[in-house]
């Protein structure tokens, strides 16, 4: 409308819309927020540090966590496509070094 040179409210737009039933139903806004809880799937370890991460001997207690990476990488055809990679890296928590790693190609 603004191309073809009128100056109309959104709001006037959308009554419009509306009344004239040209609502598209299938992208409008989701009533729910988003929720990815499953449930208890199995296992859940038992909480054995306690929040006391410090210690004086080597080796007593090792962290790891899992990060992933997003890119973008084009395929033969020029097309890009999104990538995932993932890196788990396990640290003693003596000196915060890093023993040992693992990197996962999705």
């Amino acid at each position: 409308m603004k191309r073809r040179g009128f100056q109309v409210n959104k709001k006037k737009v959308q009554r419009l819309i509306q009344k004239l039933q040209l609502q598209v139903n299938a992208f409008t806004k989701k009533s729910r927020k988003y929720n990815s809880y499953k449930g208890t799937v199995g296992k859940i370890a038992r909480n054995l540090i306690h929040r006391r991460f410090n210690t004086t001997v080597p080796h007593q207690k090792i962290t790891t966590d899992t990060t992933e990476f997003k890119y973008f990488e084009a395929d033969k055809a020029g097309i890009l496509c999104q990538k995932k990679r993932y890196l788990d890296p396990f640290m003693d928590m003596y000196n915060r070094e890093i023993l040992s790693y693992s990197r996962l190609i999705n």
